[in-house]
């Protein structure tokens, strides 16, 4: 830790580091930020973390977490004023499939769908539709009600929504005109949110000489 505060290293447009944002947002937790640039790792970066990834949150010396929903769950049990966190096992189940299943289903279907030159195997429309299928999902999950779990934003939302944000913004016109009408207003009312935009300001690259920026 820093002066108190644990220290949090990012990358602005990363979706893992920004869900890890919204819930330390969210809980009022403050920490110590620091900026990194993926091309141009630092080093204490790499000590921390085997992957070396972003997001990772220095808690205190001997409890470093390098996983973005490990972060999001360690932030909101300290302080959970908005009730992301489901209090009973059915929401706590279905938000658990979910993420996982954007986790370890979606995003390799979004990874090269937004890379589709990188994976030369199949046409972009082809991983398209393959990520679609995560798509189909959520549409039907909003039928129900105003967001995944219910008429508010809880941890699913939050922990999905920068992922649909990464995918939508591929083929923004494509995108306007999907199947997806209810996933559309989800997206641009979480985007919409002040939580959002205040968790996507622009730092600069940190250096270990670098004032202390808290977020």
């Amino acid at each position: 830790m820093l002066m108190n505060h644990p220290v949090f290293y990012s990358f602005r447009r990363c979706p893992y580091a920004i869900r890890a944002r919204l819930a330390l947002r969210a809980s009022a937790v403050q920490v110590v930020l620091r900026e990194v640039v993926l091309a141009d790792k630092p080093e204490v970066l790499r000590q921390l973390s085997a992957s070396a990834t972003v997001p990772v949150l220095v808690v205190a010396e001997n409890h470093v977490i390098d996983e973005s929903l490990e972060i999001m769950l360690w932030a909101l049990q300290q302080s959970d004023p908005a009730g992301w966190l489901a209090r009973d096992d059915e929401r706590v189940a279905e938000s658990e499939r979910l993420i996982t299943a954007n986790d370890i289903e979606f995003k390799p279907c979004l990874d090269r769908y937004k890379y589709s030159d990188r994976f030369p195997e199949q046409s972009m429309e082809c991983y398209r539709a393959q990520a679609e299928v995560f798509l189909t999902v959520l549409e039907a999950k909003l039928q129900s009600s105003r967001y995944l779990l219910s008429e508010r934003p809880m941890l699913a939302d939050m922990a999905i929504f920068p992922f649909i944000r990464q995918f939508a913004k591929v083929d923004q016109a494509w995108f306007e005109e999907s199947p997806y009408p209810s996933l559309r207003a989800w997206l641009t009312g979480l985007l919409a949110l002040p939580l959002f935009t205040g968790v996507m300001d622009k730092y600069v690259q940190w250096q270990p000489d670098d004032p202390v920026v808290i977020f």
